[in-house]
């Protein structure tokens, strides 16, 4: 058997790299399941392990050439520092989009299986992260739309009240009024909104009534597969669910539901509550220049250049929990802010003007 020919310098340093990346990742996966449990914590597990087999064809490739330290690539770092000190939702987040960005489709001296196996540990760490962007999408909802209303409602209310030519400090009461009052009203309509929603949706859940009734029914002559051709089933179908429904009364027996989680929507108190603060934090950055003794342009440029910022890192947040492009949603928040602002400003320049 012929010897392994020696690698090249260029292959060496690509495959430390990829040997660093896998045994840090495998390390993430690892950090995350000592925090989790049951099925969750299998999976975890399961997945490091998947990386610790791609770290062993390194190693094979790199011979002797692994002995040396090798540099971890500065995403995966930052992956294992947010292991560590962050949500779980967030990091996931974040290895979803590591694990479709694999380099190894095009990398010749990977194998087929192990480009295959990161492209099914996208589906399983994406299957991982639903399950948490639902525990947090009500309430998340309402801190995003909350903050960026805040920060484009009350930049917009400034700068439409700035061009029209009034003093600095009205221009700041104006936005400490908006703030307070844009913030009320947000935590008021969603409090009001989510309990809508909620009531709505539990009046889908089966009653408790109905169900203990089913301990009574007529097994030869009964309804039961109504309920399931009520809620789409066809009916040879919702015979067949009916009939096993009832097969197994001496355990746990409910009715059909509707494919609602009320949990998702979030909790009135918290979408609130959340609506309000972020709200007003988003508020409060347009306002700064003025609280600082600002006026004229510097205090508008300043301004804007503070909710420009907050809108990129708010549309990057979006883009990151979504799973889509963090550039292209921080661009789409920035672009959507500046463009209403923009729209008042040249409302009250037109104001100013008439009133001049």
């Amino acid at each position: 058997m012929s010897a392994r020919p020696e690698p090249t310098p260029e292959q060496v340093r690509r495959w430390r790299g990829y040997l660093a990346d896998e045994r840090a990742e495998a390390a993430v996966y690892r950090d995350l399941a000592a925090r989790r449990q049951g099925e969750d914590r299998a999976i975890l597990l399961e997945l490091a392990d998947a990386e610790r087999r791609h770290e062993t064809h390194w190693l094979d490739l790199l011979g002797h050439h692994a002995d040396a330290p090798t540099r971890v690539g500065l995403r995966t770092r930052l992956l294992g520092l947010l292991a560590r000190r962050f949500g779980a939702v967030f990091v996931l987040a974040l290895l979803q989009r590591a694990e479709a960005r694999t380099p190894y489709d095009d990398e010749r001296d990977a194998t087929p299986q192990m480009a295959a196996d990161e492209r099914i540990h996208e589906e399983v760490v994406r299957s991982l992260a639903i399950r948490g962007r639902n525990r947090i999408s009500g309430t998340f909802r309402a801190a995003v739309f909350g903050a960026n209303d805040g920060l484009v409602s009350n930049l917009a209310l400034i700068l439409g009240v700035g061009a029209a030519g009034v003093e600095p400090q009205a221009v700041l009461f104006t936005g400490i009024a908006g703030l307070l009052a844009g913030a009320l009203s947000m935590g008021a309509g969603e409090y009001v909104s989510v309990s809508s929603q909620r009531e709505l949706l539990t009046a889908s859940t089966p009653s408790e009534a109905s169900r203990q009734a089913l301990h009574r029914i007529d097994l030869d002559a009964n309804e039961v597969a109504l309920v399931y051709r009520a809620r789409g089933l066809a009916e040879a179908e919702a015979r067949l669910e009916a009939d096993a429904l009832l097969a197994g009364l001496q355990g746990t027996s409910r009715l059909p539901a509707q494919e609602v989680d009320v949990e998702t929507v979030g909790t009135p108190w918290g979408v609130a509550l959340s609506s309000f603060a972020f709200f007003a934090s988003g508020a409060l950055i347009p306002v700064l220049p003025w609280l600082l003794g600002l006026s004229g342009v510097v205090a508008v440029v300043l301004a804007a250049v503070l909710v420009g910022l907050a809108l990129l890192f708010s549309g990057a947040v979006v883009g990151l929990l979504s799973g889509t492009s963090m550039v292209l949603r921080a661009l789409r928040q920035l672009a959507i802010g500046f463009g209403a602002a923009a729209v008042t400003y040249l409302l009250g320049l037109a104001f100013g003007a008439m009133t001049g």
